[in-house]
């Protein structure tokens, strides 16, 4: 399994070599669109911005939630006018700890990049290093030749979560009290898929946005029981903190499925259960 996160000066080392890798800069956070601007405000240079709801999702229905998974071939476009090419590694970052930039790390590992990794710390990370930050918009990006074979890390229908949250382990990537039903900004329904288990994404980080230790993150997942599970499923609310969740889960050595549908497919549905309250159900 290559390496699911990269530091600043890491990171910084590879930019001045003579094979810089690509980098993506995902901003994107719920109920909020101004992601662009904050790119021209400050990014990483060299960087190219991606908008999260158009080029890392198709179109939102509510059998297939928010952000189903982008078409494939939509997925290869998207990733050839960012640069990313055949042979070239690729890191991704944005501003809140991973949380947004992990849903592109997930969709380019789905379509075979082994080479991708995440910013630890993220922008602040970055900046806090002395890492510089360039302003604007900067010109046109040289097209990548990559070609995606997606499939490449494992999904979940709503009937596969459903299985899973009985007969293996199924956990819940969103804040507890969304888990728990007191909370529903979004979706149709508040609850959750009855016998998952919450695993709130924010736990994955420190205090300074930054993923805990490999062997902090076995704990955390043991003590759910991921490390006895026949099989280990994440979801959230559309499919976009659950990559964080897997990404943290890949850190500590374990493998976990997407549902890339989430609350907000499973929620949509009035003829799947929910469960609410603080236990599996």
């Amino acid at each position: 399994m290559s390496p699911v996160t990269i530091g600043a000066a890491e990171l910084a080392a590879l930019l001045d070599g003579s094979a810089p890798p690509v980098l993506l800069d995902v901003r994107w956070r719920l109920g909020e669109s101004d992601g662009r601007q904050q790119y021209e405000a400050g990014h990483l240079p060299g960087a190219v911005y991606m908008d999260l709801d158009r080029e890392l999702a198709a179109p939102a229905t509510p059998g297939a939630g928010r952000h189903p998974l982008p078409e494939p071939d939509a997925l290869q476009a998207a990733a050839r006018r960012w640069g990313v090419s055949e042979g070239r590694s690729v890191v991704v970052y944005d501003d809140a700890g991973g949380l947004a930039a992990a849903r592109a790390w997930w969709l380019l590992r789905w379509g075979g990049v082994a080479r991708v990794r995440l910013l630890d710390g993220a922008l602040a990370g970055w900046r806090a290093a002395g890492g510089p930050l360039a302003t604007g918009w900067p010109g046109p990006v040289p097209s990548g030749d990559i070609t995606l074979a997606t499939g490449q890390l494992p999904v979940l229908s709503a009937d596969e979560a459903a299985a899973l949250a009985r007969g293996g382990l199924l956990l819940d990537a969103r804040a507890a009290d969304r888990y728990r039903g007191e909370n529903e900004p979004v979706d149709r329904r508040a609850g959750h898929i009855p016998g998952a288990r919450s695993a709130p994404t924010g736990d994955n980080l420190d205090e300074n946005g930054r993923f805990r230790p490999p062997a902090r993150l076995r704990e955390r997942f043991a003590a759910l029981g991921a490390d006895t599970a026949p099989a280990v499923g994440v979801y959230c609310g559309s499919g976009v903190t659950a990559a964080h969740q897997i990404a943290a889960l890949a850190a500590a050595g374990i493998d976990a499925a997407l549902y890339p549908g989430s609350w907000s497919a499973w929620s949509a549905d009035s003829a799947r259960p929910v469960a609410t309250g603080p236990l599996p159900g």
